[in-house]
């Protein structure tokens, strides 16, 4: 499952979701791999991915470093994910912990972002963060791929694809 986080209308903070809707149009991407777009939905995804074991979430991550930053976040690294939960009402923390306490966490979760220069009102993504977004695209491909070589698709759920 890749599942985009963000919404179109902060600006960069839309960067989730517009990294979905290329994959949607990316022929990389193998056609048992589930994308959603997630939006700023909060705890409503939880009955949208659950019971895929690998999760690889793109969005905004404001991480201190330079704007357009392409960032890479997986295991232990992700306890210390930087969080946000005013722009997404709830942040992707609390629907990991709460993922949990249902007793239904990926196996495997990576996020895949770009640090932001700015979540304020607007419609475009800045130019820094439109710049990644190629690079980012790319660094989604080779994660799947490297899932793939492992043998289980990220895109099937327990009972089969989804």
């Amino acid at each position: 499952m890749v599942l985009g986080l963000g919404n179109l209308v902060h600006s960069d903070d839309g960067v989730g979701v517009h990294a979905i809707h290329h994959l949607q149009r990316d022929a990389r991407v193998p056609a048992d791999v589930a994308l959603l777009d997630g939006g700023t939905q909060g705890l409503g995804l939880i009955p949208h991915i659950s019971g895929f074991s690998r999760l690889l979430v793109i969005d905004a991550v404001h991480a201190g470093e330079a704007p357009g930053t392409l960032l890479r976040f997986a295991g232990k690294s992700l306890r210390g994910l930087p969080g946000k939960p005013t722009v997404h009402q709830l942040g992707f923390a609390d629907l990991m912990v709460a993922m949990q306490l249902l007793d239904d966490s990926p196996e495997e979760v990576v996020v895949v972002g770009i640090e932001p220069v700015t979540t304020e009102w607007g419609a475009e993504l800045t130019q820094p963060v439109r710049e990644t977004l190629p690079f980012l695209l790319d660094a989604v491909i080779e994660q799947l791929d490297l899932w793939r070589q492992s043998r289980s698709p990220a895109g099937v759920k327990s009972g089969g694809v989804r």
